[in-house]
């Protein structure tokens, strides 16, 4: 089922998005973010063709809100979640760091996931206790044993919601380094590869974190939330926070860092 996902999730990279890179419009949506016609053709193609894999109702990005969260209520057993372009400001914009984002939900948890690069080809994908895979190749790519101030860290300061916290970071940060790309579902995979060490955002949609978050957790990453509840309850589906390290020894302090400081 696995590999089945990925082949479709490049297939789609392929056939729909690819194809208007550098060459569609945008669009602003009522809540401010962009929208092209890349990711509206990309969502029709997943809910056409995802139902051959699982026979489960997808809740993509691009519906609206209500359909959603009605969606995520009554379809406890099985619910695709899809993001078909994460990262849509770069692709249209034509900065070449954005992904397609598919993951199997069942009982509020993810158990299938796959994120996909069409720029650099690379295919990140995880099942449920069978371990998170770059390309076919074992994640993470590499532990290096750094101490949290040489760590790099995934930050989105615009989405973290205490000033205190966003201020801290910037001016008493306890990283070496921090990244904001613009792709929270290729965050998470870069986590999970070893590329960044930690990690924390202030609020993501569903279809930010399903596939992402199961990638980590598969390549042995550790997460939790600013608010201190389990990263997976119920509390805060569509604007969940995120603290999160791929080794223990940097998940700690970091963690205990984020707390003191919020």
């Amino acid at each position: 089922m696995l590999q089945a996902l990925q082949t479709l999730v490049k297939h789609i990279a392929r056939t729909e998005v690819m194809p208007r890179f550098l060459s569609v419009s945008a669009d602003e949506k009522t809540d401010g973010s962009i929208l092209t016609e890349a990711d509206l053709a990309a969502q029709a193609a997943f809910a056409a063709t995802l139902p051959r894999i699982a026979a489960c109702p997808m809740l993509g990005e691009e519906m609206n809100e209500s359909a959603q969260r009605d969606l995520w209520l009554h379809n406890y057993d099985g619910l695709w979640v899809v993001d078909p372009i994460d990262g849509t400001t770069n692709f249209a914009n034509g900065f070449p760091h954005f992904a397609l984002s598919a993951a199997l939900m069942r009982q509020g948890k993810p158990v299938l996931g796959v994120v996909y690069d069409p720029v650099a080809g690379e295919c990140f994908a995880a099942q449920s206790g069978g371990g998170a895979f770059l390309n076919g190749r074992p994640l993470p790519l590499a532990v290096r044993g750094k101490k949290l101030h040489r760590a790099i860290a995934g930050v989105e300061i615009k989405y973290l919601r205490s000033g205190k916290l966003a201020g801290r970071i910037n001016t008493l940060s306890p990283v070496g380094s921090i990244r904001s790309m613009g792709s929270s579902t290729l965050d998470w995979c870069y986590l999970a590869a070893g590329r960044m060490d930690v990690y924390v955002h202030g609020g993501q949609k569903l279809w930010d974190y399903a596939a992402g978050a199961l990638i980590l957790t598969e390549a042995g990453g550790s997460l939790a939330t600013l608010e201190g509840d389990d990263f997976w309850s119920g509390e805060h589906t569509f604007q969940r926070s995120a603290i999160a390290a791929l080794s223990p020894e940097l998940f700690a302090p970091w963690l205990a860092w984020i707390r003191a400081n919020q």
